[in-house]
């Protein structure tokens, strides 16, 4: 009979070999390691008691700060009356309830939502419902999906096929999925470097969709899906009229819209989601990060009526559309999102958001000028600062402003060159002085 260690850890330093952490360089952090133990409110606490600016919500995802008192009760309730409750023939009251609040302020008629546990997740759910909406419809030639160069939807097969950053494709590239083709990005600093929100140039990129209706044949192109803006790439703005030319082309062809917002959603760009702010509607969105403000992993597809309905035909008995999960709406993730989004709402955050934008812009755009920094971009509450590469390693200039900045108390995001900050709701306007205050020190240390 195999014996089970104790699991409690001593009061120094864990034993580091046994975790493989994601999306890290596991020796140089096993060498040089970074913990936090504790945090609250828009701070970090390290094990030796130090605090620490939480600069990028965590993962972009706790949106109303941490441990908020009001997510962090609701949660102890639940645990007091459910734990699990069967995701598949049963279900329990606050999974439906969630999805009522989420479909009334949801804008148009995204009426219907799907749960999952991530956002990798929610971007499967959606591009399988994309697959099985045209077949339902007995249009099941429409097989190929469209992503976007630079796109980040999450590290299932779906998501990194449709995904658009080379690492995260180039050890799967014989599994992933068959008749995939890609947009162009619009990261281009010769035309929109230093851009304050929206650039100005940059729509007629969307027309590139025609090249590839016209290469392919419509007929065999069954959903496009892009960021309304691009987080994990590092806050790549839509140009101004690129997502407008991207449904209208969609619609032309019969194309279904896919908007990932795992990101963008719950006020990161001041609003619920992107369309009451963009003005473009997609046929199905994909969420998850901010519906918990980080507390409790939850994702979701929201989609419209003519999307749901395709699928409610046939005999009542039979299963409408074969796909889910065991933890799909677990009562404490459900419990954690209500919570959420009565934060969010009684404490009016998303126009807190709003009112920090502005804020947020002159302060990271007062770093035009230090050495290496060749871009500043911004678009809600996500900012980056892109540095020049230098001769010894892309990302090495980045990954040293990243450690002194979390040494003097900030934590943000780099990914290669590109710095990112993306706080949190209940930032103030101090807090947002001090995170650029603490990168340009960084920055001026940093050669």
């Amino acid at each position: 009979m195999t014996a089970i260690p104790p699991t409690a850890t001593s009061t120094g330093q864990p034993d580091l070999e046994a975790l493989w952490l994601p999306f890290t360089h596991n020796r140089h952090f096993k060498q040089h390691p970074r913990m936090v133990s504790g945090a609250e409110g828009m701070y970090y606490t390290t094990p030796d008691g130090r605090r620490v600016l939480d600069g990028l919500s965590g993962l972009w995802c706790c949106n109303a700060g941490h441990r908020h008192p009001r997510i962090v009760e609701a949660v102890k309730a639940q645990l007091d009356e459910l734990d699990y409750a069967v995701a598949f023939q049963v279900h329990h009251p606050k999974a439906f309830a969630l999805a009522n609040a989420l479909t009334t302020a949801a804008p148009g008629d995204l009426n219907h939502v799907f749960f999952t546990n991530s956002g990798s997740e929610a971007v499967d759910t959606a591009l399988k419902m994309a697959l099985a909406y045209h077949k339902a419809r007995g249009d099941g030639a429409r097989y190929r999906l469209i992503g976007r160069a630079k796109g980040y939807h999450g590290v299932g097969f779906g998501g990194i096929s449709v995904g658009g950053m080379s690492a995260n494709r180039r050890a799967f590239a014989s599994a992933l999925l068959p008749g995939v083709d890609h947009l162009p990005h619009t990261h281009n600093l010769e035309h929109m470097a230093f851009s304050d929100g929206q650039p100005a140039w940059g729509a007629h990129l969307a027309d590139e969709l025609e090249n590839i209706v016209a290469l392919h044949d419509a007929s065999t192109i069954a959903a496009v899906i892009v960021e309304p803006m691009q987080g994990s790439a590092g806050v790549i703005v839509p140009p101004q009229g690129y997502l407008e030319r991207l449904r209208a082309i969609c619609d032309k062809h019969g194309i279904l819209l896919i908007f990932d917002e795992v990101i963008t959603g719950f006020g990161r760009i001041g609003e619920l989601f992107s369309p009451t702010r963009l003005g473009v509607m997609p046929d199905i969105l994909t969420f998850a990060k901010g519906i918990t403000s980080g507390m409790v992993p939850l994702g979701g597809a929201l989609v419209r009526d003519h999307v749901y309905q395709a699928f409610m035909h046939g005999p009542e008995h039979l299963v409408e559309f074969f796909h889910g999960y065991t933890y799909s709406g677990h009562p404490l993730a459900c419990a954690a999102g209500l919570a959420a989004l009565e934060v969010y709402r009684d404490e009016d955050l998303f126009a807190r958001a709003r009112r920090l934008e502005p804020l947020l812009a002159e302060a990271v755009h007062s770093l035009r000028g230090e050495a290496n920094v060749i871009d500043i971009r911004n678009f809600g509450l996500a900012a980056a600062v892109e540095l020049a590469p230098r001769a010894d390693g892309v990302s090495l200039r980045a990954m040293e402003v990243f450690d002194r900045c979390f040494e003097q108390g900030l934590m943000l995001r780099y990914t290669g060159d590109i710095l990112a900050l993306g706080p949190a709701a209940t930032a103030s306007e101090d807090e947002l002085g001090i995170m650029v205050d603490t990168l340009r020190a960084a920055l001026r240390a940093v050669r």
